[in-house]
């Protein structure tokens, strides 16, 4: 399979375990705890096998992008944080550098 899936699964596992963990509310909710450390687990065993073939600095780059952007998204759209032009602009930025990396080799 395809490195740059592995890291893209690992990417939108990073966005899961990050969501969950808002919702585990300090890890006192039992259930979401639970589901963060298993989504956790799953970004990173997709981030090694990425890892075997992605060079380190553009992998954990690209992995923790997808996560911040990702979440930031989710913020804005379901859980009503602010949505300002400068915050979507700097997203872009972020976009724009893993396309660059991606692109660069």
């Amino acid at each position: 399979m395809n490195p740059w899936i592995f890291l893209i699964i690992a990417g939108i596992s990073e966005i899961g375990w990050a969501i969950s963990l808002k919702f585990s509310e300090g890890f006192t909710n039992v259930l979401m705890s639970i589901t963060t450390v298993i989504i956790m687990v799953l970004s990173l065993f997709f981030l090694s096998l990425a890892l075997k073939y992605i060079p380190i600095g553009t992998a954990y780059a690209v992995w923790t992008a997808i996560g911040a952007v990702g979440v930031a998204i989710i913020g804005m759209v379901f859980l009503g944080e602010t949505k300002s032009m400068i915050r979507i602009f700097c997203i872009m930025l972020v976009i724009g550098g893993i396309v660059g990396l991606k692109i660069s080799g």
